[in-house]
């Protein structure tokens, strides 16, 4: 089994304290992430973390620049009492025929949506995503993203920690495999209570994260 999924585009660590947890990340592994930008009208915003080749580490948590949204924030970072790896994305080749071709072979990724944000430098990147809704292992099995003509976040200048692992704990990993391949993808896994996590080299050495 790959220790890095294929087609990986991103893995998300999700906070309800953005400045701490980028401060800690920064102390564990004496990388200091960058500002990513803000997503307009869901309150949060995010610090990126090159992690090699064209894959990167989403930092995200509220922005107390925005006003409180309507719904909940994205990742559920109201209800975390701490960093939480929630979920990960895949890019394959062609969003919509992966989509197609993941409900042909009994997984439904769910619907295809725009979203945006702006960098600091104002530059405005436009993507589409699945929109990961409920599964039994919430998380676990990534959501899609295609990002079109818009500059791939890893494609910037990113401080950078290579990632070396990305691993998962869930109750039926058999079962899990089954809809980890339907989009054509893989994790490693191991029996126990759904939970994902993901291990960088840094200046530092190796650390894990989840």
């Amino acid at each position: 089994m790959n220790a890095i999924p294929p087609l990986l585009d991103h893995l998300v660590l999700a906070t309800p304290d953005l400045g701490a947890t980028v401060a800690d990340f920064a102390r564990r592994t004496g990388v200091t992430p960058a500002p990513g930008g803000v997503h307009p009208g869901l309150g949060t915003r995010n610090h990126l973390v090159g992690l090699g080749g064209r894959s990167y580490l989403e930092i995200l948590g509220p922005d107390p620049d925005q006003p409180r949204p309507a719904g909940p924030r994205p990742f559920g970072v109201d209800l975390l009492s701490g960093p939480s790896v929630p979920t990960w994305a895949i890019s394959p080749p062609g969003l919509d025929a992966a989509v197609s071709a993941a409900r042909a072979r009994g997984h439904d990724p769910g619907p295809v949506r725009p979203m945006s944000r702006r960098t600091p430098d104002g530059t405005l990147l436009r993507w589409r995503l699945t929109d990961a809704g409920p599964r039994e292992a919430p998380g676990l099995v990534p959501f899609l993203i295609d990002w079109g003509d818009s500059r791939h976040p890893a494609a910037s200048d990113l401080p950078v920690t290579p990632l070396l692992a990305v691993s998962a704990s869930a109750p039926d990993p058999e079962e899990l495999r089954g809809r980890l391949a339907a989009p054509g993808t893989s994790l490693t896994l191991a029996p126990g209570p759904a939970a994902l996590s993901f291990t960088v080299d840094s200046p530092n050495g190796p650390v894990t994260f989840g």
